[in-house]
């Protein structure tokens, strides 16, 4: 067994904190012990959904789509790339860079506004945050079923996210004055810049026994997420065109808790698991906290050909939405001056300049 695998197989696995939906549609409903053990500062950053009606057939109907989408000639997939985001739209491949400086070439990215296709028409808008304010770009006539399919997961995923955030200011304002404007629930609400990305991690060669590929971010980077709530599905996995269960049950998603101790987070196939953004972390004054996180790739023989899909769709707010800023916390101090206005589009723009100029940089927000 090598290093990175010995490490995995050592760290414990925890077991994400469960809403059922049911409860969750409660606005009535006394969530605030649950919000606090997934989303406060002891907590992993992350929850989970379950019994959400409808959801099964739409996970499956778009991650069935990510092998066919990765699978289309090459000159159809150029078609669908967009430089001038930053390949924030449409189709992007080996456009990002791993932790080790090389190109990712290990996952290809869909992404797309699941509810906005132009999102604005302003020049000046789409000039000065393209990676926002660009218009969705859809295969419609090699894969015309991709647009609605991930339109109508995007669409559920954000109504639950909404309550989500809904149950989640109601803890904060036990806390903290907050104004009605002012909480996760209606910043999201009236964003029009939230994104979905659709993943496909390409067949393994040799059970990824490379060297790049032990450690336990080989999938994706360690981050944290710096909008305001993620919405992620549980993977799909597929060998030879047929769906079966990971191989290898050290690969999945790890966590950084806030005393520094790696875990991998656990949650089950018909759950909808949210993660907390900096951004809410900020707002939210520290009551709900953002963590770090990667994902460890699948090691042996077993992974060999083995195929990944997944989506994630970040709820952020709109670029123009003005956020004010708290005296302190401890989440981006050396940009952020106290008691600052900013919106969310010139806080993006001090966070890229000073983490991420460099043009291919994979950026905060991609998991």
């Amino acid at each position: 067994m090598t290093s990175g695998s010995l490490a995995a197989a050592q760290t414990p696995t925890l077991r994400t904190v469960v809403i059922p939906f049911t409860q969750l549609k409660d606005k009535d409903a006394d969530l605030s012990m649950k919000i606090e053990e997934g989303f406060g500062p002891d907590g992993l950053g992350i929850i989970s959904i379950s019994d959400v009606p409808g959801y099964t057939v739409l996970r499956q109907n778009l991650l069935n789509l990510a092998p066919i989408l990765a699978k289309l000639p090459e000159k159809v997939k150029k078609d669908l790339e967009d430089p001038q985001s930053r390949y924030n739209f449409g189709w992007s491949h080996g456009k990002e860079k791993l932790e080790s400086g090389k190109p990712d070439l290990l996952k290809g990215s869909f992404y797309a506004n699941p509810l906005l296709d132009v999102p604005t028409t302003d020049a000046l808008l789409l000039q000065r945050y393209p990676a926002y304010c660009g218009s969705n770009i859809w295969p419609q006539t090699a894969l015309p079923e991709l647009e609605v399919a991930f339109k109508a997961l995007g669409k559920l995923i954000l109504d639950v996210g909404l309550l989500v955030a809904y149950h989640c200011d109601k803890y904060v304002s036990n806390e903290i004055d907050m104004q009605s404007n002012e909480g996760i629930e209606q910043i999201v609400f009236r964003s029009r810049c939230h994104k979905g990305r659709l993943l496909y991690y390409f067949p393994a060669e040799k059970g990824n026994d490379v060297d790049d590929n032990d450690s336990m971010s080989s999938w994706c980077g360690w981050h944290t997420d710096h909008g305001s709530l993620t919405g992620l599905t549980y993977a799909m996995f597929t060998k030879d065109g047929v769906e079966i269960p990971c191989p290898d049950n050290t690969a999945g998603l790890y966590i950084k808790t806030r005393t520094g101790q790696i875990v991998k987070v656990m949650y089950k196939e018909d759950e909808i698991a949210y993660q907390i953004g900096n951004i809410t972390e900020i707002l939210s004054r520290g009551r709900l906290c953002a963590t770090p996180h990667c994902v460890r790739a699948p090691k042996g023989e077993k992974a060999t050909g083995l195929e990944r899909s997944t989506f994630a769709f970040f709820m952020q707010p709109d670029w123009d939405e003005k956020l004010n800023f708290p005296e302190s916390g401890h989440v981006n101090q050396e940009l952020i001056q106290a008691n600052e206005l900013l919106t969310f589009g010139e806080y993006t723009e001090k966070l890229l300049d000073k983490y991420y100029h460099l043009k291919n940089v994979e950026t905060p927000d991609k998991v």
